[in-house]
């Protein structure tokens, strides 16, 4: 009752063979869920948000309360 020898020659690649595509396949499967997860809403909600922006109005806003030191508001 001996255990056959195990099989090295060649063990790497053939394990490469398995395992790459599954790898190539995984890896694009999560790249391709990021995009629609993550980076599609995140585009939308920038161009979402850049629609009713007025950046005019915003200035003012922040001229007002103070915030720019080289800028004086307008009531002074």
């Amino acid at each position: 009752m001996s255990l056959p020898k195990p099989v090295m020659r060649g063990l790497l690649a053939k394990r490469l063979r398995f395992h790459l595509p599954i790898a190539f396949g995984l890896s694009l499967v999560a790249a391709i869920a990021f995009k629609y997860t993550v980076t599609e809403p995140r585009k939308q909600a920038y161009a979402d948000f850049y629609k009713q922006y007025d950046s005019v109005k915003e200035f003012n806003a922040m001229r007002e309360a103070g915030i720019f030191e080289s800028v004086r508001p307008s009531g002074e």
